[in-house]
């Protein structure tokens, strides 16, 4: 399993070179306009130290880590409200990622003038938000109106179902009429049901990414605490990348890039700052899986049963489920082993309903 990331931005935010730095792509900055519906994907490892020292300790032919799939749209998300062309098309690609990467541009480059003619930060948020916020309340409305209608001819037993629903659209429109986003608040179980069936942008883990340029590097840890001081949550989070630097060292050589940023002042690839961030944000953990002499790391949702995260593997571990066999990664470490941890009997047998843990090292049995 891979999570999904969008990256957004308005015109000339520079999303697409943020996209290049996240996945070492080298897709076109200059021709990827606001009038084109075709997003650029890449792929990009998850950053993960735990892999490492499983590699050292259990020498295995192959270590493949989780992935996170990244999709650059390929319009500006100005006019996403609109039910056909570009804004329709936009939302249908936007609504299947787990989380949403804002890009907004701090940098200052003459030759390419920002559309509002200044650079100002928090303006540009709230204009995108704002866009977000149009295309949620579009799509509430559109529902609304469904319901009603479907009120009309309800039989009995369906009428307190739809009631339901046009209640808590109704609460949630009012929200977003105050320009309250979805993530900021906290509905009931039975409310965040039926909120999740839609898909709602303002409801994704937002992680926003103030692209800076060179000459604000020593100043960019001042500002990203400023900006997370204003619009930091549980579900949102300001990081500042140089997007056209991280975009550079993105091609060269790890040792060469290593060298840059520490002349840079650089600690931690963006990537890595990024991934972490989304994983936070996304409320995901990893696990790792020991088979046919290969370990592979893999990202589920926090709280995900024994039985569903075999699934993520393949649906007939799911389907055929008997247990799990399990350690802890640092009781893994202390042992040495998994001959080891067997002969310590510290490998537990799990059934089904058992919630995998961030760093368990699981072999799932099961039964085809």
């Amino acid at each position: 399993m891979s999570i999904n990331i969008g990256i957004i931005g308005l015109p000339q935010s520079g999303k697409t070179t943020v996209f290049n730095a996240l996945t070492g792509g080298k897709a076109d900055t200059i021709t990827h306009v606001a009038d084109g519906l075709s997003p650029h994907i890449g792929i990009a490892r998850v950053p993960e130290p735990r892999l490492k020292v499983l590699n050292e300790m259990l020498h295995p032919k192959k270590l493949v880590p989780a992935e996170a799939r990244y999709m650059d749209v390929g319009a500006s998300v100005k006019s996403l409200a609109q039910d056909k062309g570009i804004g329709g098309e936009l939302l249908n690609q936007l609504s299947a990622v787990d989380t949403l990467i804002c890009v907004i541009r701090a940098f200052a480059d003459e030759s390419i003038p920002h559309p509002e003619g200044s650079l100002d930060v928090r303006r540009d948020f709230d204009t995108l938000n704002t866009e977000l916020v149009f295309s949620d309340l579009a799509i509430m409305e559109r529902r609304l109106e469904k319901l009603e209608t479907s009120l009309k001819g309800a039989k009995p037993q369906e009428r307190q179902g739809f009631l339901q629903e046009k209640d808590i659209l109704m609460r949630f429109k009012v929200e977003l009429e105050n320009d309250k986003p979805i993530r900021e608040l906290e509905p009931e179980p039975a409310a965040a049901r039926i909120i999740s069936n839609y898909q709602f942008l303002t409801a994704k883990p937002l992680l926003i990414a103030v692209n800076i340029g060179e000459e604000e590097l020593p100043g960019a840890a001042s500002l990203e605490a400023e900006l997370n001081e204003q619009y930091s949550g549980s579900k949102c989070r300001v990081i500042t990348i140089c997007g056209k630097l991280e975009m550079e060292l993105a091609q060269m050589e790890e040792s060469e890039a290593k060298e840059f940023r520490a002349d840079f002042g650089i600690e931690e690839p963006g990537l890595q700052r990024t991934i972490k961030m989304s994983y936070e944000l996304s409320n995901l953990i990893s696990f790792f899986t020991i088979a046919s002499n290969e370990v592979r790391a893999w990202s589920i949702k926090k709280g995900t049963t024994a039985v569903k995260a075999a699934g993520k593997i393949h649906t007939d571990m799911e389907k055929g489920f008997i247990r799990a066999e399990g350690i802890a990664f640092n009781e893994l470490v202390k042992c040495g082993s998994i001959a080891e941890a067997k002969k310590q009997g510290l490998l537990r047998l799990e059934g089904k309903d058992y919630v995998i843990q961030d760093g368990d090292v699981i072999t799932f049995l099961f039964n085809v």
